[in-house]
């Protein structure tokens, strides 16, 4: 299977996050991809980047899931798309996964917030497994893919050849400027996309925001836990890359033993 991972810029508005989420599905759909993921809270855009805020309105929000289907289904792409989005009255932070015909497969909530997003998003319950080409996958979302590595294990536990990661990591005003994946001097976030792949015999396509000061790569990790391929640095594109899904057998996380994970 060709997966391909957006690398927008921040996103001011929802109609700026629009436009790059049909440019770079375009883009992954002209070199045959079949599904594109791009970074979290793609629409309205992250919280506290400067969207108006009405585009974070329930009605906003269901307008912009609509034209995304069109996008889908225009170029014939399954798309990841994380948003912000209402279920009743509060307000979550989730990926919706499109086929490409344009259809809702259903959606993954983020589980697991990150301390200073209690304010933003009501933290979600439960987890999916999503098929696409005959392909199964998971997704974990930022915070709970990095630091709650049983996101990722339950999704290879009930068949996932690989798990989406969209994160935003980094900044446009402060921070260093990364040369080298994985580099012992960065942060943990690339080490950590590594074990996952690894500890469970799977991929993982973990995918960021193209900032100046990016904390983490858009990458696609091989099931042994090597880097297959990344997206440049602060470079705005796609990366696309021919995954073998024979080699995510899941082995590792088969032999997990959930008896000892909940004793006392």
């Amino acid at each position: 299977m060709k997966i391909a991972l957006a690398s927008p810029p921040f996103p001011t508005s929802i109609e700026e996050g629009l436009y790059w989420l049909e440019t770079l599905s375009a883009e992954a759909a002209a070199q045959h991809a079949e599904i594109v993921c791009f970074p979290e809270s793609l629409l309205p855009g992250y919280p506290g980047m400067g969207y108006p805020i009405a585009d974070r309105s329930k009605s906003s929000l269901e307008s912009a899931l609509q034209k995304a289907s069109i996008i889908a289904r225009k170029y014939a792409i399954a798309i990841i798309l994380p948003m912000d989005w209402y279920l009743g009255e509060e307000i979550y932070n989730l990926a919706h996964v499109i086929s490409n015909e344009g259809d809702m497969l259903g959606y993954q909530t983020k589980n697991q917030l990150d301390p200073t997003e209690d304010t933003l998003w009501s933290a979600g319950h439960q987890r999916e497994i999503f098929e696409i080409n005959k392909v199964k996958f998971g997704i974990t979302i930022c915070h709970e893919g990095f630091r709650y590595p049983e996101s990722v294990r339950w999704s290879a536990r009930n068949g996932a050849q690989i798990v989406f990661h969209p994160h935003f990591v980094g900044s446009d005003t402060e921070g260093a400027v990364p040369t080298e994946f994985g580099a012992k001097e960065h942060p943990y976030y690339e080490k950590a996309m590594m074990m996952r792949a690894l500890e469970n015999t799977i991929y993982f396509a973990s995918v960021n925001y193209a900032s100046k000061y990016q904390e983490a790569a858009s990458a696609v990790i091989a099931p042994d836990g090597s880097c297959v391929a990344t997206q440049k640095y602060g470079e705005i594109g796609v990366l696309v890359v021919d995954i073998d899904t024979s080699k995510a057998t899941g082995l590792l996380a088969k032999r997990f033993k959930p008896n000892l994970f909940y004793s006392a």
